[in-house]
This record gives C-alpha cells, structure tokens and sequence, in this order.
C-alpha cells in the first residue's frame, strides 16, 4: 500500500467557517441593495425631472452614471479582493455605498445627483466580486450550488424589488428616501460583516493599469455615444465616439493576449466554454432586465395614470414568482444539465416580454399586464442561479476573484448596454410615432396630464415597440444555452485541489509541507515507510514546483532498498 502525503500550502489554504451560511447571509444584505439601486431610480424618473428641473436626457444619466462606475471598476476589484483579501474589500465597498446614498438624498441639483451616483457605482464595483468570490472559496463543491441559487435569486429578485420599493418611497416619502433608506441599511450589513465574513487568504498580484486605463476608456465612449446618439440625431462626433471606443476596446484584447504577466483578465478563462457562455447569458439577462423596466415605468404613469407605487406593484408578480421558484431551481441545479434550465427560462423570458409589449395599449386593463409579468417571473428564476452555478463550475481557487470580477462586470456591461439602448430607442419610437411631438415626453409626477389624450395611443405604441427590444435580446440567451457543455465539461484548468489540513502540522513555515504517514506495506512483513526521513527531503521542495514526481521517486527507491 502506498504511504500516505498530506500537503498544505499557506497562503492559499482557504479558511472554512464552520457555518459558511452565517457569511453568505451577512453579504447578501449588501449585494442586494447595490443591486435594487439599479433599478429603483426608474420609478422615480418623473418626479425628479419635475424637482429638479431636469430634461428626459439629464434624468437617464441618473441610472447610465451609477451603471456605467459600476462596471468599469469590477475587473479590477476582483483583483483587489486577491490582493487585500475579500473580506476587506466588501466591507470599503459597502461603506463607500452608504455614504454617497446619504449624499445622493441631499443632492439639489441633476449634476448633483448623477455625480453622487457615480460614487455610488464605484462603491458597488468594489463589493459586488468579492460575494461571488467568497461563495467559491467557503462553501465545498457539494453544496455550492445551492449557495450561487441563494446568490442568483438575490439578484434576480433585486432588480425587480427596486421599482416597487422606489414606487412605495417616491409616493409615501418623497423621492430622497430612495437613497436615504440605504444608510441605515448599510450600517447594519456593515456589522454583520464585519462579524461573520471570515478573513481569507490573499495571494499577491500586480495590476495592469494600462488593461484597467484601457477597459475605462473604451467602456466610457461607447456607453456614452449610446446615451447620446439619438439626443444628437447620431452626429458625426458620436459616431467617432463609438468607433473609438470599440478601437480601444479591441485594443484593451489584444493588450490582455500579450500581457502573460499579469493581465487584468486572463483569457485563458474563457477556453472554458461554460464560463464564456454564461458571460453571454448573464449580459443578455442584465440588458433585458434593465431595458424593459423603463419603458413600462413610463407607459403605466403616463398613459394608464397609475401613480409611482401602483405603478411599481406592476413588477410584484415578476419578483414573486421568481423568489418562490428559486429554492426548487435551486435544488435541482447542482443535477440537472443546464442546457434545459437555462434555455427555458430565456424562452420564458422573451415570451413574457413579447406578451407584455402586446397588451400596452390605452385600453388594456391592468390585470392583463400582470400575467406577462409571472410568465418573465418564473423564466427569471431559472435563470439567474444556473447561470451563476455554470460559470463557476470549473473555476480554479486561484482564478475566483478574476473570475468573479470578469462574471459580474459582463452582467453590468450588459445592464449599462440595456439603460443607453432602451433609452436611444425609447427616443427613437417616439419620434417615429409622435413626429414634431417631441415637448409631449413626460415630464413629472402628472405627466398622464400634461399629455393630451389623443397622444396617449401613440405614445403606448411607442413603449410597446421599445418593449420589443428586450424581448429580442433575450433570444440570444436561448442560443447561447443550446451551447453549453454541463457536467460533461473537461476541466480546462490544471487541476488545484484544496489540500488536506494535518493536524500535526501546526507550525506557521511558508514553504509547502509534506507529513508522511506510516502504512505497513501490502505484504504484511511489518515494514514500513521512514516517514520522517521522507518528509524532511521534502521540506526544501520549492513552492512552484510539483511534489508528486519527486514523491513517487523517493517511495521507488525506498521500496526498492527495502527488497534488496
């Protein structure tokens, strides 16, 4: 019988708490409020054009601002957590979302309030990778599925739960308590973190400033020359915008191949094809998510002239269904082919939100909108956590800030993309549907009378065409879906087992040890291994390199003088 060789590595063993649940919970109190304040501006979008004195493009940068600092920093956090530990990130994190929501309440300007917002996004950055990061590294292979279900319905329910709370906020409250009600939240996800989180390994890593100037830069131009394109009838300038953009992006590509030091991204991360496609995914998701909440905010204020609350209460389904399908999603996650799952709740999705833009009329009664609403629920909920559970299948310890950090800034790319194309085509319809009607937009709390009646058909018209948008994107997660390779994957990665902790060894070296046991050969003449000789010839063994060539030679030659 062949003795037995323990290994552990210092500065990667991952410190497993005994109940990583307490942690997960403790961190989903930030994650999901980061995520409901993607969403819970679009319900207030009237009244602080009308309070502020703000025009239909100044209020759109409200949500475009806090998305777009939201998905530039994320590459780069995820690396961060690697190097100051993820702990220590998602608490700076959370603190910097607190106090730029209590300055967004007090905001008295537009510009104001879109610059707090951007602190706001850059707070959100710095917390979001180190959830999912977190979640990889406590929780054992055999239960994290269930765990990234937890993890997929935060998200999916936030979003959803963002414009009923802002409806219930702006109407009770005022507008301010959209933000406001951040503070007291943050201070108490800030204790719990700060006692139930546990401290994890880091590992050293050097940044790629130049792959994080790049990724800001190009994200930037082409989300604002989204933004601004229809508000410009499409200039030259903005087109140079984009192009330049989408130069400096395949630039920032090209950067990361050739970087084999250290790159912001590793792309060998995506010869895992799982990973890539639910990257494809979850920006689908992102974009759809964010692009239908907009136009149908809009047409239930101000062609139904549901006020901020009953008109948030239309997403209540969405976010019902969802919630309660989540623990059965999640239990059959870690067993079923995610091909299935995952393909049906996009179709789900694009169905719902066909349906919906269909029924967005002058006449529709109200509980016709809500059934499209529960079809876009329950396809929600097979998608989020699956998705989740897919990209990380495969991903090695050493790879789960990168990892996480490359997962959740594709998600944010795909909700910015979602916010300027919506609202580019939202301006677009509009202009097709109300020629020279364009002073008609809805410009406050009482904007279904500010719009004469004769223009609330055409303008439904336009909101149910701009509804069409996200319906079509949503396809594109059924293709990708098709693709997927499930448990049948080879893992792409050399493998990085967790190594075994010996209780024997507990002094607090830095270099790789091996403890030897004793077993008696299998010929029963009670000889045995001479542990300790064996373990101090590999007490020197470098780091980096692989003990198990020279482990299998020492055990040769052992087992050979045993017979001479």
């Amino acid at each position: 019988m062949s003795p037995a060789l323990n290994a552990r590595t210092p500065s990667s063993v991952p410190a497993r708490p005994e109940n990583p649940w307490n942690a997960l919970w403790a961190m989903m109190v930030g994650f999901f409020m980061i995520l409901v304040d993607a969403t819970i501006v679009a319900v207030a979008n009237p009244t602080i054009m009308e309070q502020l004195g703000a025009d239909y493009d100044g209020v759109i940068w409200v949500t475009s601002a806090y998305l777009l600092a939201y998905a530039v920093p994320l590459l780069v956090a995820g690396r961060l957590g690697d190097v100051y530990g993820p702990k220590n990130l998602y608490l700076a994190g959370l603190a910097v979302f607190t106090a730029a929501s209590l300055w967004c309440g007090l905001a008295g300007s537009i510009e104001m309030l879109i610059a707090a917002r951007v602190v706001q996004g850059i707070g959100a950055a710095l917390l979001t990778p180190q959830t999912l990061s977190t979640i990889t590294r406590i929780f054992p292979p055999e239960r994290r599925g269930v765990a990234m279900s937890v993890w997929g319905a935060t998200a999916g329910v936030a979003t959803l739960v963002g414009p009923l709370a802002g409806g219930v906020l702006v109407g009770g409250l005022g507008w301010q308590w959209i933000f406001f009600v951040n503070v007291p939240i943050g201070i108490v996800g800030l204790a719990l973190a700060v006692w139930l989180v546990p401290v994890l390994p880091t590992q050293p890593h050097r940044f790629d400033v130049l792959g994080v100037v790049l990724s800001g830069i190009g994200m930037f131009l082409i989300v604002f020359a989204l933004q601004e394109g229809q508000s410009r009838d499409w200039a030259p300038w903005v087109w140079a915008t984009g192009a330049v953009g989408i130069a400096v992006m395949v630039a920032f590509v090209c950067w990361q191949a050739v970087n084999t030091a250290e790159p912001l991204i590793p792309l060998r991360i995506f010869k895992d094809r799982d990973f890539s496609l639910a990257n494809l995914g979850v920006a689908t998701i992102g974009f759809a998510v964010t692009a239908m909440i907009l136009p149908l905010m809009f047409y239930a204020q101000t062609v139904c002239g549901l006020s901020p609350i009953r008109a948030a209460l239309l997403t209540a389904p969405t976010a019902i269904a969802s919630g309660v399908l989540a623990p059965v999603v999640g239990r059959i996650v870690d067993r079923a082919h995610p091909t299935p799952v995952i393909g049906f709740g996009f179709s789900a999705m694009a169905i719902g939100l066909t349906w919906l833009a269909f029924e967005m009329s002058p006449t529709t009664p109200i509980w016709r909108l809500l059934l499209p609403q529960v079809v876009m629920g329950i396809g929600m909920a097979f998608i989020w956590s699956p998705l989740a559970a897919t990209a990380t299948r495969n991903l090695p310890p050493d790879l789960a800030g990168a990892g996480s950090g490359v997962y959740n800034a594709t998600r944010q790319v795909g909700s910015v993309l979602g916010s300027a194309g919506i609202a580019a085509y939202m301006t677009s319809r509009i202009g097709a549907e109300m020629p020279g009607a364009a002073g008609a937009a809805p410009r406050g709390e009482g904007a279904v009378a500010e719009l004469p009646e004769f223009l609330h058909a055409p303008f439904a018209a336009a909101m149910s065409q701009a509804m069409l948008l996200p319906a079509f994107v949503a396809l594109f997660g059924v293709v990708a879906a098709l693709f997927l390779l499930g448990f049948d994957a080879e893992p792409t990665y050399a493998p990085n087992p967790e190594p075994y902790l010996d209780p024997r060894d507990d002094d607090d070296d830095d270099y790789v040890e091996f403890t030897v046991s004793h077993h008696i050969d299998g010929d029963g003449d009670g000889s045995a291994v001479d542990a300790e000789a064996v373990t101090e010839s590999l007490r020197a063994l470098p780091l980096a390199e692989d003990p198990t060539e020279k482990w299998e030679n020492l055990y040769a030659e052992f087992m050979a003088d045993r017979d001479d």
